[in-house]
């Protein structure tokens, strides 16, 4: 679950005063400021209110024009005011002579184009807001020109370039607000020379760097701090901590490093703190603790460490949020935290965290979300729990948790719940029926447990839900009757017997269906190829047979197809070929009779494709057709009747695996994120390495693969073969293949498995496998050289044996030779 946010408007921090004085006397001087209005007027190609088309008319005085004010001495216009007129147009240089401005605001509206240089003589100028607009270009360097200015919000644009330095001339600038733009580089020095600065707001946007050190240094008014997802690194300046007003700080997701300064204490009037998502490292320094006018602490997803002290929360009586998720904490949670009477938010998920929960969990009679998943927590869940009527979110999945039976009205008192994980938590017996009176419920996860039963008749009056995970249990029966709201449905691994029903059409909105590893049989409901929503049909090892659906449409969103493991006939639909935006396709260890899916070919986001174990026929290369295939990394061909010279077109097309893969710090694998909070990995896909039939839980995205084996393939193995740089796994076992073993084999530097056993391949060992530099940090490879005998291993092999630690193997049924390459 993505955690769901909380915060309170900036607003509560500041009021800001009202502004100039309306006048509705005309005077010839102002004759200046009409020309300027009308020609800005001319500009405004959309008005669909007609604010200004019926209004700003030269029959009337320019002071009483809807949105001006003009001022009691001079007679001039002094503000401009027409902000969510959903007006659209440019700002023409003609604005510039409104030379008594001081008040523009035209803020949540769609304003374009770039700001002409001629407002730089608005010199008057003291609130300027076009927030929520589309203005773009570089960031004006001129706005150093409005040395009265003192709030500026420019919020919710496209601008770009970096913040100009001209900025820290704006003496009594108390507001600068620039979140949701396109600005990049470092925040300047000369931000530091804002005395009177209040608000801070740089957020969204791609600023970079350290902060520098002193920037901070003569800001004693600042009361809100906002940096938020940017790129800036570096540690917390010290100078930050002399801002003692500062009510509001948030630096969250960002790449900041280094441990928290102890001197955060000094910050005494802060409410809210918000840093998750960084690099800091350490422990979290107790003075945070003792800040009593803390309502909100986020720390989450960082490197921090430690235990709490039992009383590290005795002196935070106003919390309200507390996250520290993903923090490596270690421990019990702290007794103390029980005395934070207003608590309605509690994220400690992700961590080390032991020993039972604690029943004063019940004390909490504010809370709305409680996340304690992935941690080490022991024994049941406390009662008192679910006697919080205030519940929305409740997270306790994953713990080494031993829940056994749940009672059946133990959902009883709990009418606000939307959001349920209690997946691995040794949960048995049947599934509640008072969590149907839980009529908010957005999300069900109770996979990975040991309940039994069949699914409740009741689960389809949650009007609401939207993802129902109970995957990975004992239950039993037929296919569940499921809300039409639901968006996911995964009852994999389970006993569940019977016909898919052709109601799963009716859920319009459904992205995933999730039915693998039951005993279901029968078709597949041939309207499922109507249901434009869905993202994954994952329908292997069950009993379905028949054929597969005819009918995608145009549109079809499908990302991944997984059907193996059945019975299934038949040719492979044509209308798959509407699905543009097809990852995984994997049909493997069915009875389809057909040719080679060329089509696909026309598929820009496939990367993996399985036909393996059925009655595929014919030639893969076919000079009538373009191929693509530009992004396949995984290819299984394997146990077909497939026949000809191996393609080399095909092979030259998979540009994802001829390039060389980046090496990653951390292993990323083949996954997909919904709106839901779904997280989709791609999983138990088997291949067969090193001579083994593997099943796979998760795929790396680096993982590169082609099976050709147990075909009918004949002819040379083409050279192009040995620039596909990133080939990890390479089978062309049991085909007719003939000739040598191509030298340019040599350059697969990431292989780790190669099988050419069952062929009839000739000739030496080529020279050039001396230069897979893989074996320097790889633990073994196998080679498997069928029809090659003894006399074949040659001195470039003897010397590999010598410096390698290479040792030969001839099986018992002398048909090959194998070859372990090993450090």
């Amino acid at each position: 679950m993505g955690k769901i946010g909380f915060l309170f408007p900036l607003m509560v921090l500041l009021l800001l005063p009202p502004f100039g004085a309306t006048l509705s006397a005309g005077s010839p001087n102002i004759s200046t400021d009409q020309l300027a209005l009308l020609v800005l007027k001319s500009h405004v190609t959309y008005d669909p209110r007609n604010f200004l088309a019926s209004n700003w008319s030269t029959s009337a005085s320019v002071c009483n024009w809807i949105g001006v004010t003009c001022g009691s001495r001079h007679l001039r216009v002094t503000a401009l005011n027409f902000p969510a007129m959903s007006l659209t147009g440019t700002i023409p240089p003609h604005l510039g002579n409104l030379s008594f401005l001081a008040w523009l605001d035209i803020h949540n509206n769609s304003f374009q184009g770039s700001l002409p240089i001629e407002l730089a003589n608005l010199r008057r100028l003291k609130y300027l807001n076009f927030a929520n607009n589309s203005f773009s270009g570089e960031f004006p360097s001129w706005f150093g020109s409005f040395t009265q200015l003192q709030s500026l919000y420019l919020d919710g644009n496209n601008f770009t370039g970096v913040i100009p330095s001209t900025l820290g001339n704006l003496s009594k600038l108390e507001i600068l607000i620039l979140d949701y733009n396109n600005l990049k580089g470092q925040i300047p020095a000369a931000v530091g020379n804002l005395s009177n600065l209040k608000w801070l707001i740089l957020d969204n946007n791609y600023l970079s760097g350290h902060l520098p050190s002193g920037i901070f240094d003569h800001l004693p008014k600042l009361r809100a701090l906002s940096l938020t997802w940017n790129q800036i690194s570096g540690r917390i300046p010290n100078s930050l901590f002399k801002c003692k007003e500062l009510v509001y700080l948030s630096f969250h997701n960002n790449s900041l490093e280094g441990s928290l300064p102890t001197e955060i204490g000094n910050l005494t009037m802060l409410n809210q703190l918000y840093l998750y998502r960084n690099n800091l490292e350490g422990f979290i320094p107790s003075s945070i603790f003792n800040l009593s006018s803390l309502q909100v602490i986020s720390l989450g997803f960082n490197k921090l460490s430690g235990h709490l002290s039992p009383d590290i929360f005795d002196h935070l009586p106003r919390l309200l949020f507390l996250d520290l998720m993903s923090s490596q904490l270690s421990g019990r949670i702290p007794t103390s935290l029980f005395k934070c009477k207003e608590l309605e938010y509690l994220y400690l998920s992700g961590n080390q965290l032991v020993g039972n929960m604690p029943s004063e969990i019940g004390n909490f009679t504010w809370l709305k979300h409680l996340c304690l998943d992935q941690n080490k927590f022991e024994g049941s869940i406390p009662s008192s729990l679910f006697n919080i009527s205030s519940l929305q979110v409740i997270y306790l999945g994953f713990n080494m948790l031993s829940v056994g039976h749940l009672s059946s009205d133990i959902f009883d008192h709990l009418p606000n719940l939307r959001w349920l994980y209690l997946s691995g938590s040794q949960i048995s017996g049947r599934i509640p029926t008072s969590l149907f009176k839980c009529k908010k419920l957005e999300h069900i996860y109770l996979a990975s447990n040991q309940l039994d039963g069949t699914v409740p008749l009741e689960v389809a009056n949650l009007t609401s839900l939207k993802v129902l995970n109970i995957g990975g249990n004992n239950l039993t029966g037929r296919f569940p009757t499921a809300p039409l709201s639901l968006h996911w449905l995964s009852v994999s691994e389970n006993n569940l017997v019977g016909e898919m029903p052709s109601s799963i059409c009716n859920l319009s909105s459904l992205l995933g269906l999730i039915l693998d590893e039951n005993n279901l049989g029968g078709t597949i409901p041939k309207c499922i190829g109507n249901l434009s929503s869905l993202l994954y049909i994952v329908l292997r090892k069950n009993n379905f047979h028949g054929k597969l659906p005819e009918n995608f449409a145009k549109g079809c969103s499908l990302r991944g197809f997984e059907i193996n493991n059945n019975q299934l006939e038949g040719s492979l639909p044509r209308s798959l070929g509407n699905c543009k935006d097809l990852e995984l396709l994997d049909v493997g260890k069915n009875n389809l009779n057909d040719t080679f899916p060329n089509w696909l070919g026309n598929l820009d986001h496939l990367q993996v494709l399985v036909l393996r174990s059925n009655r595929f026929y014919g030639h893969v290369d076919n000079s009538k057709v373009t191929f693509s295939f530009t992004r396949v990394r995984v290819i299984d061909l394997s146990h077909n009747h497939f026949s000809g010279y191996l393609p080399t077109n095909f092979f030259e097309n998979l540009q994802a695996i001829r390039e060389r893969c980046e090496k990653k710090v951390k292993p990323e694998y083949m996954m997909d994120a919904s709106a839901d909070g779904v997280v989709y990995y791609i999983q138990n896909l088997t291949f067969t390495i090193k001579g083994l039939e593997t099943e796979f839980q998760a795929l790396l995205t680096t993982w590169m693969v082609i099976d050709f084996s147990n075909n009918q393939f004949v002819g040379e193995i083409p050279n192009s073969l040995g620039e596909l740089h990133s080939l990890i796994v390479l089978n062309l076992s049991h085909n007719s293949l003939t000739g040598p073993i191509p030298s340019s084999f040599g350059d697969l530097s990431e292989l780790e498995s190669l099988d050419l056993s069952s062929n009839k391949l000739e000739g030496e060992i080529p020279a050039q496998l001396k230069n897979l530099v893989f074996l320097e940090v790889l633990n073994f490879l196998i080679i498997i050289l069928s029809d090659l005998f003894l006399k074949a291993i040659n001195l470039i092999l003897l010397k590999m044996i010598l410096t390698m630690g290479i040792w030969v193997y001839v099986d018992s049924h002398c048909q090959g030779v194998a070859v372990m390459i090993g450090n």
